[in-house]
């Protein structure tokens, strides 16, 4: 089937090529054109089908009115909740998004870039999964409005980026383990070289060095998995002189792996041995105990991110933004007071 063009368009309408163009492009009342005319091209553009071609208009305008969101993994529920929220805010401003899911792979993060490059996108909203700020500043020096989401880059000075405060968030999570009379905690991370990952480790360790505890930090793991968060709490629970009273999962997906290393080495929780988790998550409501947490303001993030990122596109010599929200500590009932 021949694909339809503003040529066919246009010879059936009776118009001529640039009064189609104009009425697609909502430019009908600008340029005089009568109601009855613009109504019989909307009428061909229907009965036909008709999908602009966003290349073709970029062409034109230097616009495709799509931006690109890079991100490492649509499985984890935070990172989809994110998306989410991009995609909503982006159609209020009459944008569409497409969507890479790198996998927490560097090559796959070139390429996607290369791919949104290639598509002639507005501006592009990343959260990295690679250290190599050089990646993404040469593609903004380049002229690509970006900005960076949970994760950023501290070479990157000239990249906006928004993300919780990641440092603050561990520093709650262990003085609530502390104030509920925990020593023995197992911090388990995700993808150690990630700055979320850095700055919760970071407040982790500064947290217990606080309170005098320095020769107990423990910190283990290696990515943000459920079969990381599993293993690694198998490993410590089979050393029973060790053995945790708490454990600190950095991400909701570790925290799964943990809940099912818990249950099947026959423990309860929290009797037995206490846990809390770096993210929010539905789920954690309907688990049993309802998980104890720090909570992330995604909402807020996604938001954030498409007004910096639409402001940068308006307006290209905006100054760098760095925003750093402020998390929140969710208390159920996965946490035991040692201390009653």
């Amino acid at each position: 089937m021949k694909k339809e063009s503003l040529v066919s368009v246009a010879e059936r309408s009776g118009c001529s090529i640039s009064t189609v163009s104009r009425v697609l492009s909502g430019n009908a009342a600008k340029y005089r054109i009568s109601q009855r005319t613009a109504d019989r091209v909307m009428e061909e553009v229907r009965r036909c089908n008709y999908t602009p071609s966003l290349l073709a208009k970029g062409l034109r305008t230097n616009r495709t009115d799509t931006i690109g969101l890079l991100i490492p993994d649509i499985e984890n529920s935070f990172f989809a909740h994110v998306a989410g929220v991009i995609i909503r805010e982006a159609r209020s401003y009459d944008y569409k998004v497409v969507v890479v899911d790198t996998q927490e792979d560097e090559r796959n993060e070139q390429d996607g870039l290369s791919a949104l490059l290639a598509r002639s996108v507005d501006g592009i909203v990343a959260v990295p999964c690679c250290s190599n700020a050089e990646l993404f500043t040469g593609i903004q020096h380049n002229g690509m409005p970006l900005v960076l989401v949970d994760r950023y880059l501290p070479d990157a000075q000239s990249l906006s980026y928004v993300t919780t405060d990641n440092y603050r968030g561990a520093v709650m999570a262990t003085e609530y383990l502390l104030a509920n009379g925990h020593r023995r905690i197992v911090c388990i991370q995700g993808t150690p070289h990630s700055t979320p990952v850095r700055d919760r480790v970071r407040g982790f360790a500064d947290t217990m060095n606080t309170h005098g505890l320095g020769d107990q930090i423990v910190v283990t793991g290696e990515d943000f998995s459920i079969q990381n968060g599993y293993l690694e709490t198998k490993l410590r629970l089979s050393r029973k002189e060790e053995c945790p009273t708490a454990i600190f999962a950095l991400s909701n997906l570790i925290l799964l792996g943990v809940v099912k290393a818990v249950h099947e080495s026959g423990l309860r929780i929290p009797d037995d041995i206490s846990v809390i988790s770096f993210d929010d998550n539905l789920l954690f409501n309907y688990l049993d105990p309802a998980i104890t947490c720090i909570g992330q303001p995604t909402e807020e993030i996604g938001s954030l991110a498409v007004k910096l990122l639409i402001q940068a596109i308006r307006e290209p010599e905006t100054t760098a933004s760095r925003v750093h929200l402020s998390p929140s500590l969710v208390v159920r009932r996965s946490v035991r007071n040692l201390l009653l």
